[in-house]
């Protein structure tokens, strides 16, 4: 297997990573039912978000906080939803690359539920 080495790769983990969401018993309703989700608008969006801190390309502009701060008035996002996005993630990785960047993806992740559970779990 190859390490995480471009945009192309991170496209791939992401679009074989939401399949597996789509589907998933615990996070699956948010992306099917809460949310609209507009895949083919989406996808790029994430990626560009992956390529900013994985490869250190700064195409990703938004604010990725607050787009989960709207999502979090709609559904409480809990640390259940957050362990089951980390494993999707991180196991997607698993199976597609390994390397130094494939684990700084899994890493990143880890930090990204941590501190998303964390500031999620307290809005006022």
């Amino acid at each position: 297997m190859s390490d995480i080495e471009s945009r192309a790769d991170i496209e791939k983990l992401i679009i074989i990573f939401y399949e597996k969401v789509k589907l998933d018993s615990t996070i699956g309703f948010i992306f099917n039912e809460v949310v609209a989700m507009d895949w083919p608008h989406h996808i790029p969006v994430i990626v560009d978000f992956w390529e900013t801190i994985l490869l250190d390309n700064p195409v990703y502009k938004k604010n990725a906080m607050e787009v989960h701060y709207d999502l979090n008035k709609k559904v409480a996002l809990k640390k259940e939803h957050f362990t089951s996005w980390l494993y999707l993630f991180t196991s997607t990785v698993d199976e597609l690359y390994e390397g130094k960047i494939a684990t700084l993806a899994k890493t990143r992740a880890k930090s990204i539920a941590d501190v998303m559970l964390f500031k999620m779990s307290n809005v006022n």
